[in-house]
């Protein structure tokens, strides 16, 4: 216990110290915790047993990582993605497996020996990725959702490559069931050797076994959950409902491991099924904190895992086949993303964040170590391989965030999302003013579709359960998909003058019928606007300027129904009184430096104080006669 203890403290005040300073640094958590890791190994002697099973616990952090995204996808969503799983993630597998091969047997490895080392470098690091990609607002990217496929895809590889390395052993498959995050043997770190449903059984009967703990996954999903969340808000424990997410991920890790698949993967199903359930956003928060701790904790364990001793033997040449690793990959990534499609900031993404070997890499090294396919001294010079080109990802991160300022672009090139739904009214812009126009609209009863390119405004509207759409509502494309063509009124609230004029210009040219109100951010705005042929124009600041103009009259001797109307006769004047400047405004010139604009102006407000004027008379004649 005592020695628990130790370690645990080492761990903590590791990460406390080396996480903040990275971050501040702006060098991003992963590097922090890395750094730790590397700080503790030699330092304080935590590596060797303690490290490794240390880690086996660890990986459950990438299991519950995995869940989390999956509520943030929808079934839909993860059918959509289907060409990016197949085409995408198995063109980089294939081609990454044969490029690494031939490095290797051009270095004088066996053909055999080679295939297997190509297997394993091909499979990049979910936990670094993922977390990076999260961490930065980069996994609703192009490049990051590219990213994401191709992981999944690796993650259910990992099934047909532990079932073809024994083809390649001198002799009979031993019996293996599923370990932490991959499928390590039963005579391997934290096998569960005759818990496995599936040893001794024969080809259909396993397919079967494993097909019928896929469905026990959705069924459960869809049918006990939300007794089981009701049953836990019955008791009135706060603490319950962390329980229940916890046992909803170990449990299906369990179920998993039974019929030898990823833990993962099966998580990652269950968060698939569970993205439709109103009980997500309470697993979302429930489960967070100890994702990012386990997760913290397993990049401290590759960094304090590091064999220094082999290191320091010969740095030069195991620091040069992490890079070889790193380049071979990275060209193919670069080419099977061309390939696909990938332009600019999402094809330099895609390459940089893939282009390590990852932890699944651990657990095929030492498989194929058990069945004599790789040799032990290669093994083990393969292990501090990819621990190094684990340790080198955040740096490619911070090549990526350098290459991105050089490109110059605005903002980040966010995937749009498929819009599903029309609507009588369409929101452009979920901002503090359009998301007060969405909530008018729907607590009247009226369906509306909002679109929002900022992916920050889309997340937090949909953690209130606000749908959005992302996407960037000046694309004539998109606003087909929200069914433009078919909709009554268009609200317009983004924060993009020019944007929005040239928005307004193209709806009015192709949909002359749709009744268009635009957000104006000025006077000069609203002239644009109007030209641009927009039907009604809201100022940001004129209706609250009018309601506080109303309160001042309310409080010097008017009352609340003469306040009013002293204020609806203001709104009225000044809004004929615009569309009348309007036709005065000229392009590009200054409203000091046109007669004719002012001239006008003069006049019209001249007008306004008179009514004013006049209305404040009557209202002081009719106090009178009620004196006398």
């Amino acid at each position: 216990m005592d020695a628990f203890f130790y370690q645990a403290t080492i761990y903590l005040a590791a990460a406390v110290i080396a996480v903040p300073l990275a971050a501040r640094l702006g060098l991003g958590s992963v590097l922090g915790y890395l750094a730790a890791g590397i700080a503790i190994g030699p330092v304080l002697g935590l590596t060797g047993a303690e490290t490794e099973d240390l880690r086996h616990f660890a990986e459950f952090g990438v299991v519950m990582m995995l869940f989390l995204i999956g509520l943030e996808l929808e079934p839909r969503a993860l059918w959509d993605m289907r060409n990016k799983l197949l085409g995408l993630g198995g063109s980089q597998i294939a081609a990454s497996t044969l490029a690494l091969m031939g490095a290797a047997m051009l270095m004088g490895q066996p053909w055999h020996v080679s295939l297997a080392i190509g297997l394993a470098l091909s499979l990049s690091s979910t936990a670094i990725v993922l977390q990076t990609l999260s961490e930065k607002g980069l996994m609703q990217t192009g490049g990051g959702r590219s990213a994401f496929s191709v992981l999944l895809t690796q993650d259910i590889a990992v099934i047909p490559i532990l079932a073809f390395l024994p083809l390649l052993g001198s002799y009979a498959i031993p019996k293996f069931a599923g370990g932490t995050i991959g499928h390590e043997t039963a005579g391997g770190h934290g096998g569960h050797g005759s818990l496995s449903l599936v040893d001794g059984l024969p080809g259909w009967a396993v397919a079967l076994v494993t097909l019928a703990a896929i469905a026990f996954i959705i069924l459960a999903g869809i049918y006990l959950t939300r007794p089981l969340f009701r049953f836990i808000h019955a008791s009135g424990l706060r603490e319950m409902y962390t329980a229940l997410g916890l046992l909803i991920v170990v449990g299906i890790s369990f179920v998993m491991t039974l019929v030898g698949l990823s833990p993962a993967l099966g998580a990652f199903l269950a968060g698939v099924v569970l993205a439709n359930s109103e009980f997500r956003h309470e697993l979302e928060s429930d489960l967070n904190p100890f994702k990012g701790l386990l997760l913290g904790l397993f990049f401290i364990t590759v960094g304090a895992g590091i064999d220094y001793r082999q290191f320091l033997a010969d740095p030069g040449d195991l620091i040069g086949l992490a890079l070889l690793v790193i380049l071979a990959k990275g060209a193919v990534l670069f080419v099977v993303g061309r390939a696909f499609g990938l332009r600019r900031r999402r094809l330099w993404l895609f390459t940089l964040s893939l282009a390590q070997a990852g932890e699944f890499g651990f657990v095929l090294l030492t498989f194929s170590t058990q069945l004599n396919v790789i040799p032990v001294d290669l093994s083990e010079k393969l292990l501090l391989v990819i621990a190094l080109s684990m340790l080198i990802t955040p740096l490619l991160f911070i090549v990526y965030d350098l290459l991105s300022k050089r490109m110059g672009e605005a903002r980040q090139d966010f995937e749009p999302d498929e819009i599903d739904e029309e609507g009588p009214v369409i929101i452009a812009g979920i901002g503090r003013f359009g998301q007060i126009v969405n909530r008018l609209v729907q607590a009247s009863g009226f369906k509306t579709v909002v679109l929002d390119h900022d992916m920050e405004a889309v997340q937090l509207m949909r953690r209130f359960g606000v749908k959005s759409f992302l996407g960037d509502p000046t694309r004539p494309e998109l606003l087909k998909a929200a069914g433009i063509a078919k909709a009554k009124v268009l609200v317009v609230a983004l924060d993009d003058p020019e944007g929005v004029v040239k928005m307004i210009t193209y709806v009015r040219r192709n949909y002359p019928q749709l009744h268009i109100i635009a957000r104006a951010k000025d006077r000069n705005h609203v002239y644009e606007l109007y030209q641009a042929g927009a039907n009604d124009i809201v100022r940001e600041m004129f209706d609250s300027s009018i309601r506080a103009g109303r309160y001042v009259l309310e409080n010097v001797g008017l009352s609340e129904y003469e306040a009013a109307q002293a204020a609806q006769t203001f709104y009225a004047h000044d809004r004929q009184n615009l569309r009348d400047l309007a036709e005065h405004w000229i392009p590009g010139v200054p409203a000091s430096q046109n007669p004719a604009y002012i001239e006008r102006a003069q006049e019209l407000e001249k007008a306004i104080e008179s009514a004013i004027f006049q209305m404040a008379e009557r209202r002081r004649k009719k106090s009178s006669e009620a004196a006398e």
